[in-house]
């Protein structure tokens, strides 16, 4: 009998599927990895103009939550998205160290797409003090690196590095930097550093595309490879052809925004 692999999203769900939790468990299920979720924050996005609005979920049934998958199933894997409290980011650092979860993936969400500026301090504080020293992988994008290797801006290559070996000094065995849309020039640029060695990939960037929930996809493509047993390596590479088809088919939902096509490595 085949094995099932099993992967832990902790995050909140974005009702119009791009993002956070939904756009884990789309990965998870593609790349062949049983998906459970513990449900931090619901965003509901306005129609007229699509400001994101923020429901939190109770800590006590965040807790309920954990429960149920730590005590209840057991996991192969796991990943955080959206914390947005200092509470709940502790709550979260608890349930790692109790329940003994293993191939830690921290994406530590800080920022929304297009503003960069950090949404919640106290949490983002707490991120960087509390669940980076746990991350086996953590996927801060420029502007989370910054702030996790209190540096003033990453914007180059050079920026990237020193930021990953400042990162690593905190704790985190693997940091993956994905450059994005912010570096400069045709190319977009994702860094792995894994304490020793730099693995640096260079692409040129997709034109006409939509890239809302590119992190949280990317992040779960990592966890769901640590979770099939990958090296941290091979997780690099099957998330980066994970997420380069998703984003290169992706497509229009509305006027506002639009959505990968998690389903192209099918």
């Amino acid at each position: 009998m085949a094995e099932n692999y099993k992967a832990l999203t902790i995050a909140g769900s974005d009702t119009s599927g791009g993002a956070g939790m939904e756009a884990d468990l789309k990965t998870f299920e593609e790349m062949g990895v049983y998906g459970m979720v513990v449900l931090t924050v619901i965003v509901a996005q306005n129609p007229k103009d699509w400001a994101h609005d923020i429901f939190p979920i109770e800590l006590d049934t965040v807790k309920r939550q954990l429960a149920t998958v730590g005590d209840g199933i057991g996991i192969n894997a796991m990943k955080t998205g959206m914390l947005s409290s200092d509470k709940l980011v502790d709550t979260v650092e608890e349930a790692i160290k109790k329940y003994n979860f293993k191939n830690v993936v921290i994406d530590p969400v800080m920022v929304c797409k297009g503003i960069d500026a950090i949404m919640v301090p106290e949490a983002a504080k707490a991120i960087k003090a509390k669940l980076i020293p746990f991350a086996d992988v953590v996927t801060p994008n420029t502007v989370e690196a910054a702030y996790i290797a209190d540096m003033e801006k990453v914007e180059t290559v050079e920026d990237i590095k020193e930021a990953c070996i400042k990162i690593n000094k905190l704790g985190a065995k693997n940091i993956i930097i994905k450059s994005g849309s912010r570096v400069e020039g045709d190319y977009m640029v994702d860094v792995l550093f894994d304490g020793k060695d730099f693995t640096i990939e260079r692409k040129l960037k997709q034109k006409n595309i939509y890239n809302s929930g590119a992190g949280c996809t990317f992040s779960a493509a990592i966890t769901a490879g640590l979770a099939k047993g990958l090296s941290v390596n091979e997780a690099f590479k099957a998330a980066q052809n994970f997420i380069d088809k998703a984003v290169a088919n992706s497509f229009k939902i509305n006027e506002f925004t639009g959505a990968l096509a998690h389903w192209k490595t099918r």
